[in-house]
Formats: structure tokens, C-alpha cells, sequence
């Protein structure tokens, strides 16, 4: 298959690598600084900076086999968070009463895994609602920022399943288990570490709320889940990305997609507010990332010797930092190819990804933890953590600021647990 060949090595003119800086600085501050114009053409800006990388690797590199091999890897990422993002829309989760501490704590826990069965996006969208619901009489800002710490981000560290950069990684020939062997440990102390953080500021919040509101935190909420027959299209969809090949692993999780969609009935998909709509814009935006990325990655591959960054703790705090204020998919890959590149290996050869896990496996891991957690310090550092302000937003919650998530909450709690992380498993 396509997604198997390696491509011949091409060296781009670096000055190529700047429709992918400027694509992933309009992802991150158009939708501030200019909202109405990103809601409308942002699908234009997408296409129109990629079709500067393709027309100059067709034109000027002559490299259409690389492109279509790119193509491929992108048919397969879209495929894979569309099927998981359409699945999870057809389970809803119902609440009633509110949480105490220690059920918020279990909450946080059973997010951190099942983001590893739907994905941050789908684990999300699934449980952000209930979350809210559960805690509504006294929501506050560190409940939007805690859910988007531990569901939306770290949680997802343990398949390729859990994070988009993680899947790219998977379609570069991690096998898929492989990254669960050597960041369980990472998660495990990282989401300890987030629940125990929080039960004590929630308990706080608790006791300070009236004690009428205490009566009713007895923990004893009625649950009422609706779709549960999408479990089986997810577990069609897990097979398929574990052993079915290249090809026919699309196919499983288009069909397992399509049967969700058409089975779940409408009340389901009216009770989740249902829509293509981000998923769609998933997808324009990835088209224009996947296609402007690869003068990037080829480029760093070329020269990766001459950046100055050679110890795996440097590839976890780059990547990192990259990852809080970017889209952390291509910052994976960015860094992914440097790694590479540094033992005069290619990222598209099969053969050198074998050798590079076998002898250079700290790369791997510090360049994936620093890439999927610190997607965590900002809105804009992971898709679903806009998704979820803007649930929030909407339901009429506490959630802070751009500015103030960042300096009240991931600043402060994140950074000090990242650095302890990177000191105990990357030195």
C-alpha cells in the first residue's frame, strides 16, 4: 500500500517551510483576533497555503510520489477521528443530582481511559456534558480546566487511539501497543497527580457551597446511558486499527462509522447536538496542515544535525512548548523527523523506524509525552479543548479566559508535574 513505500529523499529550500508556520499561526490567533473571517474562509486559507507545498514538489521537486504517500497518511488520519468522532456522538450519557469530590475524582479516572478507546475529541464530547450537569450548582473555572487537563489531553497518552499525534505515529510503523508499554508509567504518575490536585481544590469548593447544595452532593446520581449499541461499532473500529492492514483498515472504520450514524436514532444524535460541523473542520484544516507540513518534515530530516537539540529531554520540552501554542499533531511529526533525521534515518522507511525504536526508543517517548500533554497549556494546543470551552460557554458555565487558563491554571499546576515527569523518565 501507498502508506508503506518509502519516498526518495528530497531537500527543500527551506524558505518553503513557511506556509506551515503560517498556517498553524492563523489556527492559533485568527480565531481570536478575527473570528467572523477564520468562521468563513478558513477552509480558503487552508487550501490556498497548501497548494503552495504541492505545486512546488510537483513543479520544482518533481516529487508526486511523496505527495501521494502524504495523501494516503491523511485519507487515514481524517478516517479514523471522523469514525471515532461519529460513534461517540451516538452514545449519550444523562445525569442527574450533583457530584461530590470523590465521584468527580472517579470521573476524571474513567475519562483518563476511555480517552484511550475514543479519543480525546470523542471522550470529550462524550463526557463533558454529564460533567457539567453533575457539578452544576457549583461549577466553577477549574472544573472546565481540570476536564480539559485530564480527558482532553494527558489522558490520552496510552494507544494511538487516545491522541492525533499518537495515530500519525501508528501510520510511521509504531506498532500500536508499543507506546503503551513505555508511557503507562508517565500517564499513571501525571493523571495521579492532576485527580489528587484536584480533589483538594474541589473539596474546598465544596465545603464552601451552602449547605443545602451539600445535602444534595450525596454522590447517588441517577445515571442513564442511550446508544450503547456504538460500543460495538467502537470495538469494530479498535480491531480494525489493530489488525487489519492498510487498505482494509480504512474500510472497517467507514463502515463502522456509517452503521453508527444510521442506527442511532435522532433523539441520541438531538441530545449529544449533533453535527458534522466540526468534523468538517478537522478536515479542511488538516488537508492545508498534512500538505504544507512536508517541507517541514523533509527539510528537518535533511539538516536536523544543525538545530543544536541532541538529548531526549531537549525533544520533550521543544516539542512540548511547540505543542502548547500550535496544533500538536504536526508538532509531533516535526520533531518525530528530526529525531530521525539526527541518526541519518527517514521517518517513511519502514526498516529505519524498526531500528530507530530498537536503539533510540527515549526519542520516541519524550517527543510523544511532550507532544500529547503539553497540548494541555493552551485553548489552542489541542483541538478538543476549544471544543469543550465552547460547550461550556454555551451551557452558561464558569470557564476563564484565553489568558487566564493559561496563567491561573496550566502555568501553575501543569509545568511543575511536566518538569517532575521529564526528570524521572528523561534523564
Amino acid at each position: 500500500m501507498m502508506a508503506l513505500l518509502a519516498s526518495a529523499a528530497l531537500d527543500p529550500n527551506p524558505l518553503f517551510i513557511l506556509p506551515f508556520g503560517l498556517l498553524l499561526l492563523s489556527i492559533a490567533t485568527l480565531p481570536l483576533l478575527a473570528g467572523k473571517f477564520w468562521e468563513h474562509y478558513y477552509r480558503h486559507v487552508a487550501v490556498g497555503l497548501g497548494a503552495i507545498s504541492v505545486g512546488y514538489y510537483l513543479l520544482g521537486l518533481h516529487g508526486g510520489e511523496r505527495l501521494l504517500h502524504v495523501g494516503w497518511e491523511y485519507v487515514s488520519f481524517i478516517v479514523f477521528i471522523g469514525s471515532l468522532f461519529v460513534v461517540s456522538g451516538g452514545i449519550h450519557i444523562g445525569v442527574k443530582g450533583e457530584s461530590t469530590p470523590a465521584i468527580n475524582v472517579l470521573y476524571l479516572l474513567i475519562g483518563a481511559v476511555v480517552a484511550n478507546l475514543f479519543g480525546t475529541t470523542g471522550a470529550s464530547m462524550l463526557l463533558i456534558r454529564p460533567w457539567i450537569r453533575s457539578n452544576k450548582y457549583r461549577y466553577t473555572h477549574f472544573h472546565t480546566c481540570f476536564f480539559i487537563f485530564v480527558v482532553s489531553n494527558v489522558g490520552g497518552c496510552l494507544t494511538p487511539i487516545g491522541d492525533p499525534p499518537l495515530f500519525l505515529g501508528y501510520l510511521k510503523g509504531i506498532p500500536f501497543f508499543w507506546i503503551t508499554r513505555f508511557t503507562f508509567l508517565p500517564w499513571a504518575l501525571t493523571v495521579g497527580l492532576l485527580v489528587t490536585i484536584f480533589y483538594f481544590i474541589d473539596r474546598q469548593n465544596f465545603m464552601r457551597a451552602s449547605a443545602a447544595v451539600r445535602a444534595k452532593e450525596t454522590g447517588h446520581e441517577e445515571w442513564k446511558f442511550q446508544g450503547l449499541k456504538n460500543f460495538g461499532f467502537l470495538g469494530a473500529i479498535l480491531l480494525g486499527v489493530i489488525f487489519a492492514p492498510p487498505g482494509w483498515r480504512e474500510a472497517v472504520m467507514v463502515a463502522s462509522a456509517a452503521g453508527s450514524y444510521f442506527t442511532t436514532s435522532k433523539p441520541v444524535h438531538d441530545a449529544n447536538h449533533f453535527t458534522f460541523h466540526p468534523i468538517q473542520e478537522v478536515a479542511w484544516l488538516f488537508l492545508g496542515i498534512f500538505a504544507t507540513m512536508v517541507p517541514a518534515l523533509d527539510y528537518l530530516e535533511g539538516h536536523a544535525a544543525g538545530l543544536g537539540i541532541s538529548h531526549p529531554a531537549q525533544f520533550y520540552w521543544l516539542s512540548g512548548g511547540l505543542s502548547g501554542v500550535l496544533d500538536n499533531a504536526p508538532t509531533y511529526l516535526t520533531f518525530l523527523a528530526a529525531a530521525f533525521g539526527l541518526q541519518n534515518l527517514a521517518l517513511d522507511n519502514p526498516a529505519h523506524v524498526t531500528q530507530f525504536l530498537d536503539h533510540h526508543s527515549l526519542y520516541v517517548i519524550a517527543i510523544s509525552l511532550g507532544s500529547v500533554f503539553f497540548g494541555a497549556m493552551t485553548y489552542i494546543g489541542n483541538g478538543p479543548n476549544f471544543m469543550v470551552k465552547a460547550i461550556c460557554d454555551h451551557a452558561g458555565v464558569h470557564t476563564p479566559s484565553f489568558f487566564g487558563y493559561v496563567a491561573r491554571f496550566s502555568v501553575p499546576v501543569l509545568l511543575p508535574i511536566f518538569a517532575l515527569v521529564g526528570w524521572i523518565f528523561l534523564r
